[in-house]
């Protein structure tokens, strides 16, 4: 059985917010919106979700049209509704209500069985200290590994 193969990631959502809790969310989709997923082409840059009359929809979330869709390509960054359980959407709701907190997309991939799937995290945006913070503690952990990996 082949593993999941990830088609694009977030990778600006661990510096810009502090991630609480993930989640995995099916998607749908139209027929040349998952040959072009199939392809690489997606960017969740700017993506983000939002629950509304109790579904969850992705906006901003930009797929390149299909070369040889023509007439039938989809529009690249319509808005797409994620597939979730009852109970989770109920329970995302009310985190969301609570300030500072969001939903952002960090990656877009197929599972095993070929199904196009987003894992979501509940985020809280990081302000600019705590970016700061961060890089610091980075940086300060590569300078250790660099003087440990000098010693042997």
């Amino acid at each position: 059985m082949p593993e999941e193969r990830v088609v694009a990631t977030n990778r600006r959502a661990h510096h810009d917010y502090f991630i609480l809790e993930r989640l995995e969310a099916g998607i749908v989709l139209k027929g040349t919106e998952v040959k072009s997923l199939r392809a690489g082409r997606a960017n969740l840059r700017e993506a983000f979700a939002r629950v509304e009359n109790g579904e969850v929809f992705l906006y901003n979330l930009h797929i390149s049209p299909w070369d040889y869709g023509n007439r039938w390509n989809h529009d690249p960054t319509r808005t797409r509704k994620l597939l979730l359980h009852k109970a989770e959407i109920r329970r995302l709701v009310g985190k969301t209500r609570e300030k500072g907190k969001t939903l952002i997309p960090l990656r877009i991939y197929f599972n095993s069985r070929g199904r196009a799937k987003v894992e979501l995290a509940l985020a809280q945006g990081k302000k600019l200290w705590d970016k700061r913070e961060s890089i610091a503690r980075r940086d300060e952990a590569r300078e250790i590994e660099r003087r440990l990996k000098g010693r042997s």
